[in-house]
């Protein structure tokens, strides 16, 4: 099963469970929008350092339900990364993990402007197996 398959059966399920519980409307998933410029002699190393950063999260993190991150064609120096978490509070816990800890640390001085958006999902659809 491919990751992108296996994180949307996560946040499915997670989310059937939240419902089947009556606690869906007191845990709604906490989405943010990272838009990130990065310093072009350090693009390939900040990469680097941000692949191992989210797939670390995505994979030891329960409330980690999905890290993407993608690279403007026209300027590749610009990275967005949109995170979703099943609670403002496993958001909370993530930011405190050694492993974001040597993301921030790692990527401080490669990171030129960020701006962080918090944003409410209006509709969240996944393909599902056939």
């Amino acid at each position: 099963m491919n990751k992108l398959l296996a994180r949307s059966l996560v946040f499915l399920l997670f989310n059937l469970l939240l419902m089947n519980t009556g606690k869906a409307q007191n845990r709604e998933p906490f989405v943010r929008i990272a838009r990130i410029v990065v310093d072009s002699a350090q693009l390939d190393a900040y990469k680097s350092i941000l692949k191992t950063g989210i797939e670390t999260a995505v994979r030891v993190e329960p409330g980690v339900l999905t890290m993407y991150a993608v690279q403007d064609l026209k300027a590749p120096t610009h990275i967005t990364i949109m995170e979703t978490y099943a609670s403002k509070a496993a958001y909370e816990a993530h930011i405190q993990t050694p492993h974001f800890k040597v993301y921030k640390s790692g990527t401080q001085s490669m990171v030129k402007s960020l701006e962080l958006v918090d944003v409410i999902p209006v509709i969240y659809e996944t393909k599902k197996p056939k």
